[in-house]
């Protein structure tokens, strides 16, 4: 067959396969395309899951009769004024988007720019281009699709039911509203409004913020740690979740380059080896991080949907996420989430009640909630038990050993520390503390867990990771490149215990291992650091491991479930948390304490 130029109607048809893909990313092309004409407010209707129409409405700049010709055109845009694929200001500058839609829909294009007297329309039919008519409008622009994909009718078949694309259009236009908190959004499907953002107010990071908690809802706003930093001309901003609000997947992880909504490997990676020493790898914690830098350090023109970035310097970026969040993170102290308390205090109401405390103004009887007459029966007072390791230097004004069935003398003051002081043990595993406006309670194992391997940490960084030399050192073949990839990080690697090096174009060879890991998989280690490297740009597996073998260490150094503690004990391990970064969590994610406010349990026995 000779070859030939395909029509231009099919080259449109071809380019809407990539960038329109479904309703959704129609909504995102035309957002941005607001976005950058200035608007301070943006419409969005879909019906029927945006098959039967897509309307989106901005107060911008608007368009006059002769630029609605040339916005319909492939490759016709106003954001690239000096032709420069560098320095891109703008989220559009391909000029697909519009050509793409018209393509393989009814496009109807509406606009007036502010100096106008009268607004124009243009429409678009599956790629045959109509006349520019008067139309009534007020300043700014709306674009309506209607029959999206009939012009490409077995396109129509990949798309899911009206809610699930309803659902992707709303991913996509929250994370535009986060990376734009000066401009209003809503959305709707014709009956119901489903996202309602009015601007922000303040300074961009208060308004921040304030858009983050609209989006990803009043818990993380209480539970966020703020994110500021910069190097070498690289600043990131943003908000990280606590530990112990996580997640099962990782849709909650919303990250932006310039302004941009990006889906890269590369920030993922970055945001795991930042949270690695404090989730279990099938949680993941709430974000949302800003990198802004010059437009020459980073590739946005890699995909035509925009969604993938590429850095100059990506070790640069990564480091800056890792080490930004990781000092949040150990600035955050003892904290653990609000919502560890609203579960308990969830967990305590009756099913059926009033309230917040669940019980109304009708409760008149005596019963106690489900767990707690247990509870009560089961208190053990703190008797004298020897001293724990770790647990010593309490304040000398704690109250010495008790006898069963005394309480302890209240001589330390609970108002004077975070965590309160120890008036309880029950069940053997858990401390009761008095605080100076509610009651705390501790997971003594999980706690002392976390303290001990906080300090087992803080010794490996004190005297490096002990290396064990292999009797005879162990060849790993591989790709030339995984091989190259692995050691390009020796130098790191080798801080970590792990000394290796290149062995011809496709192998390297091992000589040295952690010697906290025991026998080792040498060969599917050093597969495993090949594997995450290409995909994370991230040597997690090793890390990993060493903390693996940390955890179970200080899980067996720790005080167990079910040890009786004295009250000096008790005072020690909440004081020891009080100082020792991350204890508010243990190696999972999981809390060590739950907080509960004296006002919340009032409400729960009806005193409020």
């Amino acid at each position: 067959m000779p070859i030939r130029r395909l029509p231009e109607t099919l080259v449109n048809q071809i380019a809407a396969g990539e960038v329109v893909e479904r309703p959704a990313a129609a909504v995102k092309e035309l957002v941005e395309n607001a976005l950058d004409a200035g608007a301070r407010h943006v419409d969005v209707v879909l019906r029927d899951g945006g098959r039967a129409l897509i309307a989106v409405t901005d107060d911008g700049s608007g368009m006059a009769p002769e630029e609605l010709l040339l916005a319909v055109e492939r490759h016709a845009t106003s954001k690239l004024p000096d032709d420069d694929l560098v320095h891109i200001a703008s989220l559009g500058f391909r000029g697909e988007a519009l050509p793409s839609i018209g393509a393989v829909a009814r496009l109807t294009v509406t606009s007036r720019p502010p100096e106008a007297e009268e607004a124009w329309s243009l429409l678009v039919e599956g790629g045959k281009l109509g006349r520019p008519q008067p139309a009534a409008h007020p300043r700014g622009t709306r674009v309506e699709v209607r029959d999206l994909f009939f012009a490409t009718p077995a396109r129509l078949k990949f798309l899911k039911t009206a809610r699930t694309e309803v659902s992707h259009a709303q991913d996509t236009l929250n994370r535009l509203a986060m990376a734009h908190p000066q401009v209003g959004f809503t959305l709707s499907d014709g009956d119901r409004k489903l996202i309602g953002l009015a601007p922000a107010e303040g300074e961009l990071f208060d308004a921040r913020l304030k858009r983050l908690s609209a989006v990803m809802g009043r818990d993380f706003a209480d539970n966020a740690l703020a994110i500021s930093a910069q190097r070498e001309g690289i600043g990131l901003t943003g908000y990280i979740g606590l530990p112990t609000l996580n997640r099962g997947n990782a849709q909650q992880q919303y990250l932006f380059v310039n302004g941009r909504p990006v889906r890269d490997k590369l920030l993922y990676g970055a945001v795991r080896g930042a949270y690695q020493d404090f989730l279990a790898r099938d949680r993941h914690p709430l974000l949302a991080l800003f990198v802004e830098l010059p437009p020459e350090q980073v590739d946005v023109n890699v995909h035509p949907t925009k969604a993938e970035v590429r850095f100059r310097d990506p070790g640069l970026v990564r480091g800056l996420i890792v080490s930004a969040a990781k000092h949040a993170l150990a600035e955050a102290g003892h904290r653990a989430a609000t919502t560890v308390s609203d579960l308990a205090l969830g967990a305590l109401r009756p099913a059926g009640g009033t309230g917040v405390g669940g019980w109304g103004s009708s409760y008149q009887g005596s019963r106690l909630p489900a767990g707690l007459a247990e509870a009560t029966a089961h208190y053990q007072a703190p008797v004298g038990h020897g001293a724990l390791p770790g647990l010593q230097g309490a304040p000398s004004a704690a109250a010495p050993s008790m006898h069963p069935g005394a309480m302890p003398n209240e001589t330390v003051d609970p108002d004077g520390f975070p965590l309160g002081a120890a008036r309880a043990q029950v069940h053997g595993t858990y401390v009761v503390a008095q605080t100076g406006d509610g009651i705390v309670i501790v997971d003594q194992h999980a706690a002392h867990e976390r303290l001990v391997y906080e300090r087992m940490k803080e010794q490996l960084g004190e005297t490096g990771v002990a290396r064990q030399m292999l009797l005879l050192p162990e060849v790993v073949e591989m790709e030339e490149s995984a091989a190259a990839r692995v050691v390009a990080r020796a130098e790191e690697l080798a801080e970590l215990g792990l000394v290796l090096e290149a062995f011809g174009p496709g192998a390297v060879v091992v000589r040295e291992v952690p010697a906290l890991l025991g026998k080792v998989d040498v060969q599917g280690l050093i597969r495993d650091l090949a594997d995450e490297l290409a995909e994370l740009g991230e040597a997690l597996a090793l890390r990993e491991r060493l903390e693996h073998v940390c955890g179970t260490l200080a899980c067996h150094g720790s005080v167990r479930a079910g040890r009786i503690l004295n009250v000096e004990e008790m005072n020690a391990l909440l004081r020891q948390m009080e100082e020792t970064p991350h204890s508010g969590q243990c190696n999972h994610g999981r809390p060590t304490y739950v907080e509960l406010k004296l006002a919340d349990i009032e409400k729960l026995f009806g005193r409020r």
